[in-house]
Formats: C-alpha cells, structure tokens, sequence
C-alpha cells in the first residue's frame, strides 16, 4: 500500500526576502484518492493571507454576472503539485472552510451576506483557486422615475475590501466587461422587467483616512421593459377618457350624460385605486401627472355638462332676459358667414324637447334672420320678444356653448397628451 506524504520546507514566521518552496507529493492520489492530511499543514495557515513575500500584495482578480453569481479568484502560492505524479489529477474541491478567502464587498449593498453555506472552492495544481458565491445582493441605486414606465437607470456596484490595503491585495480583472455585459445580458434577457443596456467599469482608489483601499467599479445601464405597464396602465386610461369625450355627443337635453360622466368618473377612481400598487411607491412619474390631467379633464367635463343641463332647464322653466352684450354676441355668432359653433343645436333639439320643455321653439334660422328691433330697446321688455322667443335664444346659446367647451375639452386633451408623449421620447 502507499503512503502519502506531504514534504514542504518548514519555516518560523513569513519574513520579506525569504523564498520557501512548497510542493505535495500525492503519489497515490490515483489509486487511493486525496488524503486530507496531505494539505493540512497548508490549511492550518488559512488565517494568514497565502503569501511567502508580505511586501508583494495578493493578486484577486473578480468576475459577475447580474444573476447574482460572483467569482473570486486568487493564487495560494503554499499549494502545488505535480499531476504527472498525482494520477493527472490538475484541479481538486476543496471547503471554504479550510482556505484564506478575501474580505470581497459590494459596498452599495443593503442587507447581510446571505451566502449558503458549506461551499466548495477549486484548487489548481498550480494554487489558483476560483470560488464561486452564488448571493442575493439587495444595493442601493438612486432610481429617476419620472419617465417611468418608459425609464433609463444607471446602478453601481462597488467591489472592494474591508481590511486589506493596496500594499496587500490589488483587484483585478478575470473577463472583460464586454463578456461579463454579453453573459449577463443573456440571464437578465430571459427573467424580469429590466433589460441590460451595457457594463462599463472604472478602478478608482477609496481613501479611508490614511489607508488606501482598492476598488473596481461597475455602472450597469438598464431599462424598463414598458409593456406591463403600457397593456394595464395606459391602455385602459385611454379607453375611459376616449369614452368621456365622445359622451359630448349625447344630446344634451338628454337626462343620460351627466349620470353617463359620474359613472366614468367613479371608474375611472376605481381603476387608480386598483393599478396604484404597479405605480413606484416614491416620487411623482410622469404616468402619475397623465393619469392627474385625466382625471382633472373628466370633473372639467362633467362641470361642463352641469352648466349646460342648469342653462337649459333655466330656459325651459322661467328663462331670465338676456344680457345685451349676450345677445349682441350670440346675434354677432349666429349671422351668416360666422364660424360659431350652432350646427349641434339642429342635431341635438329632437321633437321632445320642442313639444314638452320649449312649445313654439323656432328654428334657429329663422330667429337669427328675424328683425329683433331697435338697437337701444330692452330684451324681454321693449324688445317685444315672447318667452318662448327668449327661451329660443338661451337654449340656442346654451347649445353653442356646449360645443365650444367640447371644441376646448378636445384641444387641451390633445395638447396633454402629445406633451406627455413628447416627454416620454426625451
């Protein structure tokens, strides 16, 4: 049978300047499997960083992706074999727990280490030694969400260490940024609602007093994926504002519109109410100030149609007389050549309202082409004009104003939401 021996060079303290040579002979490896007690004298020495020279610092070289999986990287000069002697054994896995491990942080993160434990490093025959530590990192990122849901962010991820200085270890390196942003890209693409723009890195020092500490810093830009938001958001709030305005068109005599926009108004409160936990939980985003001015636009709406109902319901009971300056203004709107809005009043009057709220109500043509007098006489006294002549012109003027205010209503929708969706490409 075999024996396994360790041979190594024994030596009292680490001073600079001395070279010591260690080398596992692991003939038998092949037959009989790894004996522990072959590297035991190498993992007693795990609370020292692995180093035979203390003024040389310790080359840690870093690799990530965004799934959370860190590589460290590092060489442990105490460990070497031959594999040629060791049954072509190049590569062992050896615990954590019987190795040196650097103090790597993210200095953005918030929460603790949660690391599993019980994990396993690989050793090279040549010392290199690579641990993989899968973690859930929660960092702090300053978020600009006024563009949300179509929004860019840019995040930082710091690595660095808590104890060792540039004159014990440097980081480094294992991959270029571009093979970590293609790898990452790739995990990220199939998982979440953020999208990979791109990696790139700087290695600024971090000075702590008079200490000097290395660092590598990564800026990750990502961006939203919009179209969650946009299908249970934006969709709907443009279906119910789209209905509020198109409900102008009902008549209005009609007892169907104002009850029709405190129907919408309602939903469209239980709408928010429902999608406001999918809105960011801080700041004001755009979407927010969209989902404000359409809100804002149907009370408006709806105040437009009380004014209009309260007009007409004045000129079908006890209709009062007509200012002059009104009259002269509805006169000066309602002659021919005039661009004012009267059309609606031939579409809107129906024979209800002629035959039970306004008897005797004329055409609107004939009212306007009808001599009214002289211009100093006084309506509904001097005038000679009836109470249904002067319910004729408030309900006229009633209707040319619900089309006015709907004409309004529509270019400040408009006007809203282009500038909104101006915003939103910038």
């Amino acid at each position: 049978m075999s024996t396994f021996s360790f041979s190594a060079e024994r030596f009292s303290g680490l001073n600079p300047g001395r070279s010591n040579t260690f080398t596992i002979n692991c003939s038998g490896f092949h037959r009989h499997g790894v004996d522990p007690a072959v590297f035991q004298t190498i993992f007693n020495q795990k609370d020292f960083r692995p180093v035979i020279n203390y003024s040389i610092p310790t080359q840690v070289n870093i690799s990530f992706t965004l799934s959370a999986i860190l590589d460290v990287i590092w060489t442990n000069p105490f460990i070497s074999w031959d594999p040629e002697k060791c049954g072509a054994i190049s590569k062992l896995t050896v615990t954590t727990e019987n190795l040196w491990l650097p103090d790597i942080f993210i200095v953005e993160s918030m929460d603790v280490d949660q690391t599993p434990e019980g994990l396993s490093a690989y050793v090279t025959n040549d010392g290199h030694i690579v641990y993989n530590k899968p973690m859930r990192v929660t960092s702090i990122c300053s978020l600009y969400i006024f563009y949300f849901p179509f929004d860019q962010q840019n995040c930082t991820l710091t690595f660095s260490s808590f104890l060792y200085t540039v004159e014990n270890m440097l980081l480094g390196m294992e991959k270029e940024v571009w093979e970590t942003a293609d790898t990452s890209r790739d995990i990220v693409r199939t998982q979440g609602e953020w999208e990979l723009l791109g990696i790139n890195k700087a290695t600024p020092k971090m000075s702590v007093g008079s200490s000097l500490f290395d660092q590598i810093m990564f800026y990750v830009a990502i961006r939203r994926r919009p179209s969650l938001y946009v299908i249970n958001l934006l969709v709907p709030s443009s279906f119910l504002i789209s209905i509020d305005a198109l409900s102008f068109y009902l008549p209005a005599e009609s007892e169907n519109r104002a009850p029709f926009k405190i129907t919408l108004l309602l939903g469209y409160n239980v709408f928010l109410l429902m999608m406001n936990k999918l809105l960011p939980a801080s700041g004001t985003p755009l979407i927010s100030v969209y989902f404000a001015l359409c809100l804002s636009l149907m009370v408006v709406s709806l105040l437009e149609t009380i004014f209009i109902t309260y007009l007409l319901h004045m000129a079908s009971t006890q209709p009062s007389p007509m200012p002059p300056w009104l009259y002269s203004l509805l006169f000066h709107c309602t002659s021919p050549g005039k661009c004012c809005p009267v059309a609606l009043w031939n579409e809107n009057t129906g024979p209800g309202l002629m035959s039970t709220h306004l008897p005797g109500l004329k055409e609107p043509g004939q009212l306007v082409g009808k001599e009214l007098g002289s211009r100093e006489a006084e309506l509904n006294g001097g005038s000679g004009l009836t109470s249904t002549q002067l319910a004729d012109l408030w309900v006229q003027f009633s209707h040319m104003m619900d089309t006015f205010l709907f004409r309004l209503y529509l270019i400040f929708l408009a006007s809203s939401i282009i500038t909104v969706i101006i915003l939103w490409n910038t």
